[in-house]
């Protein structure tokens, strides 16, 4: 789900086709939580880039601090938080109730800096996502919604781990971090439109590997470059999970579009133009890229693109489309709308 291997409008139709409105209500709410998280964020880009900042300066600050490393390494002495750490590093995974108890002990009982627990998460969770990732954890220090932060009690970790862990000494209170203003929900960025009948070089990266969903079949395509750029992903385990992912999706794409199809290592405007070239290309089309590092790179590449004559025309899923601009306000608002949105699809009677 996280590389749209499988997408959210594809399990939520499953769950509804099986089971009646009211008995997925919880499940497919859970669902909408990672296309709420990407449409917050497509709308307030500068709180990415804050985030970004922010990282490199408390780095720079901890230098070579114990505190942090501690943490990293699960040395901490807090029962539960040492096992998780460890467990992040060695699995590239956590169960969802322990990235929050992690997050907020790392935060409120050690008080190390949110950004680099949300750092830490991104270099090795297997499904690190910009979005899903960030706005996590600015929710538990109480800076996603203001005020509001999430405390992970002794009590409640030995009662959901059957016991397994009854960590003392945990922060008693949770005060909510602060920040400056964060900037108003803007409009979803404009899109230029893709001239499906016109050839054009497919370009696929890892945040969309199911392009099949996205353009018509019988799209036209010279060719296509599936990227699989270790630079813009954190961690070992995404990495090794995204090659594996582009190398079956280059398969799919040869057999979907019929065009002769390629993995690439590396994400950059010289490799970009060498290949719309070779094929007399002048229109690049890729699913759409939401805010991360493989936007940044595209936002750098594309004034690049476009002095050699090449157009970069991403395609947003409508999925998102009908979503995404219901997402200016917190999750309660949002919530309130999947049955209308959902109705809109097509994946809900009247």
């Amino acid at each position: 789900m996280r590389h749209r291997l499988v997408t959210e409008r594809e399990i939520v139709a499953a769950v509804l086709a099986r089971h009646s409105p009211g008995a997925a209500e919880k499940y497919v709410q859970e669902i909408l939580w990672r296309t709420y998280w990407k449409g917050w964020l497509e709308m307030r880009p500068a709180v990415w880039a804050r985030f970004l900042e922010e990282r490199d300066r408390k780095r720079e600050e901890a230098g070579d601090s114990d505190a942090v490393h501690c943490a990293e390494r699960g040395e901490t002495g807090i029962d539960g938080f040492d096992h998780w750490s460890r467990e992040l590093v060695a699995t590239g995974y956590l169960h969802n109730h322990a990235r929050m108890w992690f997050a907020s002990i790392w935060i409120f009982t050690l008080r190390l800096p949110w950004v680099l627990g949300a750092d830490f998460f991104l270099r090795h969770l297997v499904d690190a996502d910009a979005a899903s990732n960030t706005l996590s954890w600015r929710w538990v220090a109480g800076l996603q919604t203001v005020g509001k932060t999430y405390q992970a009690t002794a009590e409640n970790i030995e009662r959901y781990t059957n016991g397994r862990f009854a960590p003392a000494g945990l922060a008693g209170d949770a005060v909510a971090l602060s920040e400056p203003p964060v900037e108003a929900a803007a409009d979803l960025p404009r899109v230029v439109p893709h001239e499906a009948r016109n050839p054009a070089l497919l370009l696929v990266t890892h945040e969309d590997l199911h392009p099949e969903s996205v353009f018509a079949a019988d799209a036209s395509f010279g060719s296509a470059i599936v990227v699989a750029d270790r630079d813009l992903l954190w961690g070992g385990a995404a990495r090794d999970f995204a090659q594996a992912a582009a190398e079956d999706t280059a398969k799919r794409v040869r057999t979907h579009f019929g065009c002769n199809t390629e993995v690439t290592a590396r994400l950059d405007a010289a490799s970009l133009v060498a290949a719309a070239q070779a094929r007399g290309l002048r229109q690049i089309a890729t699913p759409y890229t939401p805010i991360g590092p493989v936007a940044d790179a595209l936002a750098r590449i594309g004034p690049v693109l476009a002095g050699e004559g090449i157009s970069l025309s991403p395609v947003r899923r409508a999925w998102d489309e009908r979503f995404w601009p219901h997402a200016k306000r917190g999750f309660f608002p949002f919530k309130k709308r999947i049955p209308a949105l959902l109705r809109e699809e097509g994946l809900l009677g009247d």
